[in-house]
């Protein structure tokens, strides 16, 4: 994801309320709101709709996107945003049916609001980092530390070796720590 496009689709969506521009946008940016969506939400379906919602949210503010300086931390105040409202939406939903959602358990073990603000800021931090990555470094990442799958598994969905997937593997957490400073 290159900001000189994102600022492109932003301009065209904001200027002329393209939808093809915001169909590449969209394209562009999903899989990294969805991750950022998924790491508050902890649910596959619930970040999927966080991601709606915050598309929905970018696309009724494209008029004032162009006067935003880093669209980055834009999109990710957006998509935790949003992942709060699904949160909050679920926990009405539940208390609604007699059950009761204690969110203290989701801030970690009781965490102090300091220590929740720099875990997201690492988290933040490492969305960032990880759309740094080449393509294929950042898929065998995703695979293996993200949706946990196996060498051999995530050989024979890419079509490649093993080893391949271990050079891959070898090569994407080298340059993170490199990007996070590790």
């Amino acid at each position: 994801m290159t900001e000189q496009d994102i600022r492109r689709y932003l301009r065209e969506m904001s200027e002329d309320s393209s939808e093809q521009a915001f169909h590449s946008f969209y394209d562009l940016t999903y899989d990294r709101l969805f991750r950022i969506a998924f790491y508050f939400v902890k649910n596959h379906d619930l970040a999927q709709e966080t991601v709606l919602d915050a598309f929905m949210n970018v696309w009724n503010a494209r008029g004032g996107l162009l006067q935003i300086a880093n669209i980055e931390d834009y999109l990710f105040v957006v998509t935790k945003r949003a992942a709060l409202n699904t949160l909050k939406g679920e926990k009405r939903h539940l208390t609604q049916d007699k059950e009761v959602l204690d969110l203290s358990d989701t801030t970690e073990g009781g965490a102090t609001p300091e220590h929740i603000l720099i875990t997201e800021e690492l988290f933040a931090r490492y969305v960032k980092a990880l759309d740094r990555l080449p393509e294929r470094c950042r898929e065998v990442f995703i695979l293996i530390r993200e949706e946990g799958c196996s060498y051999a598994e995530v050989a024979e969905r890419l079509d490649i070796s093993e080893n391949t997937v271990d050079a891959q593997l070898r090569k994407a957490t080298a340059r993170l720590r490199q990007l996070l400073g590790i």
